[in-house]
């Protein structure tokens, strides 16, 4: 196991590996590797990568029950003509149950508790067994993630050190749809409709002009994670 340390290290070596670099040391070097996808276009260039490396690669798709039907159509596309080795994980609670418990919209009177229940309990479980946890985050997606490295070691809350792995974290923008149209790679639509970063239904709408790309996530909730990427500790 890598141990935090030895992360430190080999930070600045990290960070100079291009993505392809990087996912092809991941697999090479560990087992019971997991991407987990939001099937965002970042997370397609990923898939389109790991793919070429490891074609039975795990691919994780935490499903809230909340999200948009384009998103359900990409990943039904891409699981099929991509052949994805793909782990569907939902929450313990349905919607129905979750309503009949805490009263209906929570994620509008308290959208950190929905996040916990449909995100971050289903993530936890997943990641139960790995040792890498590969995600698609990048640098200028938003402030809080503006210091993530392509290579960290993160404490669970059950005291196991697992290797979180940002490969695009110095990824702008641009990049992406760089990458995407140059392999003419399929993206959900919400896109063209300035839906720059696509979570649950509910908790979404489009950027304006001169936002964050992450601002139309829980607008107005003074909220920008859903608590996927905070509930571990960096080492």
């Amino acid at each position: 196991m890598v141990t935090a340390q030895f992360v430190k290290e080999k930070s600045q070596h990290f960070e100079n590996l291009h993505v392809r670099e990087l996912l092809k040391w991941v697999y090479e070097t560990f087992d019971n590797v997991g991407f987990t996808s939001s099937f965002s276009a970042d997370d397609v260039c990923i898939i389109h990568m790991i793919k070429q490396i490891k074609p039975d690669a795990l691919i994780i798709f935490i499903d809230t029950d909340y999200h948009f039907p384009e998103t359900y159509q990409l990943v039904e596309k891409l699981k099929n003509e991509w052949n994805l080795n793909l782990q569907v994980v939902k929450p313990l609670l349905t919607v129905q149950e979750q309503e009949e418990k805490y009263g209906k919209d929570l994620y509008e009177r308290d959208p950190d508790l929905c996040c916990q229940i449909r995100k971050v309990e289903p993530l936890k479980r997943a990641l139960q067994g790995l040792n890498v946890w590969i995600t698609g985050m990048r640098r200028d997606q938003s402030p809080t993630r503006a210091n993530i490295g392509k290579v960290e070691a993160h404490k669970l809350p059950d005291g196991k050190t697992i290797l979180k792995v940002n490969p695009i974290a110095d990824w702008k923008r641009e990049d992406v749809w760089k990458y995407v149209n140059e392999h003419n790679l399929p993206y959900n639509p919400l896109y063209d409709r300035r839906y720059l970063s696509i979570g649950c239904a509910p908790c979404t709408r489009p950027v304006k002009e001169g936002e964050d790309e992450r601002a139309g996530r829980w607008a107005g909730k003074g909220k920008l994670e859903c608590g996927l990427h905070t509930f571990t500790e960096k080492e």
